[in-house]
């Protein structure tokens, strides 16, 4: 990893999980001492932080980390509906043994986890659970088109619906679903069960 990659994949990290909210300065050269790095690399992962529209540059004000809106979080979970929807689809035709077994062993340990009150740990896993679905079914692009969706938009780690006991049964339920219908090779049941699972993740953001 080029120490580009490495500034890079830093502030991704931390605007995604919005440690780094909306609205925040990015100065290079406080970045660049706080990363142990020069001001060079922290300078190219800013124009790519640019190019994911997740910082902007302002005149006399530099970098900028975005502050999205109610409108662009609604699009947010919109087209995540789209694309892991289409992703659970197309695994349900070309799913694995071995890739369905994956999915039930991190599906059993978020819902241990959820027994347990470990809810702080369950966002990360269902991301993975979906991203991986993801990829079992788009596996040429899709996932990479999933991955840069959900980078698109911060996620504050207190914002996150695990954290709530109502939806965390709930949202394990669907995950159970969705496995369910990709055992059975049943594409349609699979698609409608993670659009409307992503969908009802929006709506509880939108509220909170």
């Amino acid at each position: 990893m080029s120490k580009a990659d490495y500034v890079y994949s830093v502030l991704l990290e931390e605007i995604r999980t919005g440690r780094i909210p909306g609205g925040t300065a990015l100065r290079a050269g406080e970045v660049a001492k706080r990363l142990g790095v020069s001001v060079t690399p922290v300078r190219e992962a800013l124009r790519r932080l640019e190019k994911d529209r997740l910082i902007s540059y302002e005149a006399h004000h530099g970098a900028t980390v975005v502050d999205l809106g109610d409108e662009a979080l609604a699009e947010y979970y919109g087209v995540r509906a789209v694309v892991e929807g289409l992703g659970a689809r197309l695994a349900a035709a070309r799913i694995t043994a071995s890739e369905l077994a994956e999915l039930r062993e991190l599906h059993a340990s978020m819902a241990d986890d959820a027994a347990r009150g470990r809810h702080d740990r369950l966002g990360e896993q269902s991301r993975r659970f979906h991203l991986r679905i993801v990829d079992i079914g788009g596996p040429a692009f899709l996932g990479a088109h999933a991955r840069s969706v959900r980078n698109s938009f911060p996620v504050p780690a207190e914002a996150s619906l695990w954290l709530d006991e109502t939806q965390v049964k709930a949202q394990l339920e669907a995950h159970e679903g969705i496995l369910s219908a990709l055992e059975s090779g049943d594409a349609d049941t699979a698609e409608r069960i993670m659009i409307d699972h992503v969908r009802r993740a929006g709506e509880f953001r939108q509220q909170h």
